[in-house]
């Protein structure tokens, strides 16, 4: 079989001649490129020919996958695939595997790490110590023993519900689906109930038609004026312009974003760039060199599974009989 690396998973070059070496020695062939293809028909001379693909978060949109013609299986070296056109896979019988768990810890300490910049004004706090000030107005707040609600009690949500046992933090979550664990970990409350009862929200639920645009202005509204917002979860689950307006208007005390509409780099007049008390970064809670290389393992593993006849974290199934 032909396989097709068609984007770089941020890890170095002998990660991906380790992982790759035993499908050459089955006799497959294997080539990986370096740089993000740039059109679609640049994606197409990459695998249009290729039995399996594998990839990051390039966007692959109907026309992207029509082209790869003989492409049976798609492993995703990202948890969320909604950068996948299900419907075309689906048509196309591509079967498509994500590489869950990759980033748990990486992102849950993103999202710690947001929670106690903004509680303690650390940016605030690090522009006063340069511009010669001193503490006034920079008396922040400990985590210790806050209420966090958890939206989305996945792996990466369970992960971050107990690093906050470490702050004897009382924890609520909000879940479609609750797993033991889960129940070990926190309190499942109604989504309305999270967001009113928390002192700190943060987001760790994928991105569909359910939760998309599911904080807008009515959720905002409800939160404590000293509540936090984190999200690093996917931009579109959150109302930008919505959540701008309550930080400006200090309906809410701060926020932490990681995700966006669209994936950077932001326009500068995106409305949560000029928002008060609002600390943006750009996509990189999942990007640490650990979760790098795990997501890496993930992914050709993906394959391994997929060659042995044994598909696992399949998120698009078909059948390949």
């Amino acid at each position: 079989m032909k396989i097709v690396l068609i984007e770089p998973l941020s890890v170095k070059e002998e990660v991906i001649e380790a992982l790759s070496e035993k499908w050459v020695k089955a006799g497959h062939i294997f080539s990986a490129y370096d740089t993000r293809a740039q059109s679609v028909a640049e994606l197409h001379q990459r695998a249009g020919d290729a039995d399996i693909i594998i990839e990051g978060n390039q966007p692959l949109d109907a026309e992207a996958l029509r082209g790869f013609k003989k492409c049976q299986y798609l492993s995703v070296g990202f948890s969320g695939i909604d950068h996948v056109d299900r419907a075309a896979a689906e048509q196309m019988g591509i079967m498509v595997s994500n590489s869950a768990g990759y980033a748990d810890d990486s992102v849950a300490e993103l999202a710690l790490g947001m929670m106690l910049g903004l509680l303690r004004n650390i940016a605030l706090a690090d522009q006063a110590c340069k511009a010669g000030k001193t503490k006034d107005g920079l008396v922040g707040h400990e985590l210790l023993g806050k209420t966090v609600g958890i939206v989305g009690m996945g792996a990466c949500g369970c992960r971050m519900a107990e690093i906050l046992q470490a702050f004897r933090c009382r924890v609520l979550f909000y879940a479609p689906r609750i797993s033991e664990r889960a129940r070990q970990l926190g309190e499942s409350v109604s989504l309305q109930e999270l967001f009113r009862n928390s002192d700190i929200v943060t987001l760790h639920c994928p991105l569909t038609e359910e939760t998309r645009g599911m904080v807008d202005t009515e959720l905002l509204a409800s939160m404590k004026q000293s509540a936090l917002l984190i999200n690093t979860a996917r931009g579109p689950i959150v109302d930008s312009k919505a959540l701008a307006e309550a930080l400006n208007t200090g309906k809410i005390a701060g926020a932490g974003v990681d995700v966006y509409e669209n994936e950077p780099p932001i326009t500068q007049t995106h409305p949560l760039l000029q928002a008060k008390n609002c600390i943006t970064t750009p996509h990189v809670a999942f990007a640490s060199a650990e979760s790098m290389i795990k997501r890496a393992e993930i992914a050709f593993g993906n394959v391994d599974a997929y060659l042995a006849g044994e598909p696992r974290n399949v998120k698009i199934a078909v059948n390949h009989k």
